[in-house]
């Protein structure tokens, strides 16, 4: 398991690269937790303001570099809680250094591993807050992308949290395009809009069902117009000819057959639209000024 060291790139996925740190002292001054140790000598008339007879919590002060790695040797363990107490450590004691930056990073890491999703949001919001420029900020905006996207529920639930997840991984993809985490975050996002596809077809066919055929065309034409890249599009033409025929409304029954033929000519549900439409005694065929047929123009899948 790798680890992450200051200026070196982060993979995509699993363990980032962090090598132990040096030797060297961080050149800034440790800031104490809990305030002020009380001086020794007495305080006259204003000592009853006081309970002196309780000790103050002094903590040790641990350089930056210590509290670091022993964070990485935690994390190395699997013991990610306790890591990020020991990241936290640097981040409260020693705000302003590298160590409390890569700190930070850590602690989104750490969060994210162990499922501790909103805590990994947190930290790597925080992140990008303080160090926008930073050549870890992919790597931190791509952490938050991935919290939304591994909590994506099933269809038959609410989804926003997958568009949320979408939202995220456009934004590592618009802000960093040339970083591996673009790519990742391409596939997962092609993953979250099959998701939100599915949805509109689970919607769609109950409608179907129900007889309510412009609800269920409604649902249909989001899928058709807006993920047309998704595995569910076949179904939606096939949908569309069957919502459109119970209509009557054949022009557009016999369009969504053709544009259905036309990119999945081998596809089993453009045999079943066409023997739709054959039932009614026409063929699939092409009408240019069809908004399916638009939604298609320039844009063939087959």
């Amino acid at each position: 398991m790798r680890l992450l060291c200051l200026g070196q790139t982060v993979p995509a996925r699993g363990t980032p690269a962090i090598r132990r740190a040096g030797t060297a002292r961080s050149g800034v001054v440790a800031v104490r937790l809990l305030g002020l140790v009380l001086a020794g000598a007495s305080l006259g008339g204003c000592a009853s303001l006081f309970d002196t007879s309780k000790e103050e919590t002094v903590y040790p002060d641990v350089p930056a570099e210590q509290r670091y790695n022993e964070g990485l040797t935690l994390m190395q363990k699997g013991e990610y809680a306790q890591a990020i107490t020991r990241f936290e450590d640097v981040d409260r004691q020693h705000p302003y250094s590298d160590w409390a930056r890569k700190a930070l990073l850590m602690i989104a890491y750490a969060n994210y591993t162990q499922g501790s999703y909103d805590e990994c949001i947190a930290a790597g919001r925080r992140y990008l807050a303080l160090h926008p420029g930073s050549e870890d900020a992919a790597y931190a905006q791509y952490l938050i992308a991935a919290s939304y996207f591994d909590q994506i529920p099933d269809i038959s639930r609410d989804q926003q949290r997958t568009q949320r997840a979408m939202d995220s991984l456009e934004e590592v993809i618009r802000k960093f395009p040339n970083t591996e985490y673009a790519v990742s975050a391409k596939k997962k996002l092609e993953v979250a809009r099959d998701q939100l596809a599915g949805k509109e077809m689970m919607i769609g066919r109950y409608y179907l069902e129900q007889r309510n055929y412009a609800g269920a065309i409604n649902r249909f034409k989001v899928v058709v117009t807006r993920y047309q890249t998704t595995r569910h599009v076949e179904e939606a033409l096939y949908r569309l000819t069957e919502a459109y025929m119970a209509l009557g409304v054949m022009s557009e029954a016999q369009t969504s057959a053709a544009v259905l033929g036309y990119n999945f000519p081998d596809s089993s549900w453009y045999q079943d639209a066409y023997k739709l439409v054959q039932s009614r005694g026409v063929d699939p065929k092409m009408n240019e000024q069809s908004w399916i047929a638009k939604a298609f123009k320039g844009f063939t899948l087959g």
